[in-house]
């Protein structure tokens, strides 16, 4: 992987990093969280947040903790225009966040 890419600043790496970020953040919490207590592979870890969907905001919160970090590590170095994008992306997953919580009380 060309690692001189994540040091451009431009607006679409900040979108692409606002999205992937989180994905990380939903397997690093999975594994660190869910695996070591309910002993549960993936699929069946999908399942359970399809039968139990007011747990879905409550993750999606959670793997956005990692967009606050990679958006902090952007806005120490000056790139801000890739700030802008993280930024955009996570307001997106914020509306989204908001709009399973009405849905789903």
């Amino acid at each position: 992987m060309n690692y001189v890419m994540f040091k451009k600043d431009n607006l679409p790496l900040g979108i692409m990093l606002g999205l992937l970020t989180p994905v990380i953040g939903f397997f690093l919490c999975y594994l660190l969280m869910f695996l070591p207590k309910l002993h549960i592979g993936l699929g069946e870890f999908f399942r359970l947040l399809a039968s139990n969907r007011q747990m879905i905001p409550k993750i999606i919160s959670i793997c956005l903790l990692a967009n606050g970090l990679v958006f902090y590590l952007y806005t120490r170095q000056r790139k801000d225009i890739t700030a802008k994008g993280i930024f955009l992306v996570t307001m997106l997953y914020a509306i989204t966040i908001l709009l399973l919580k009405l849905i789903h009380g």
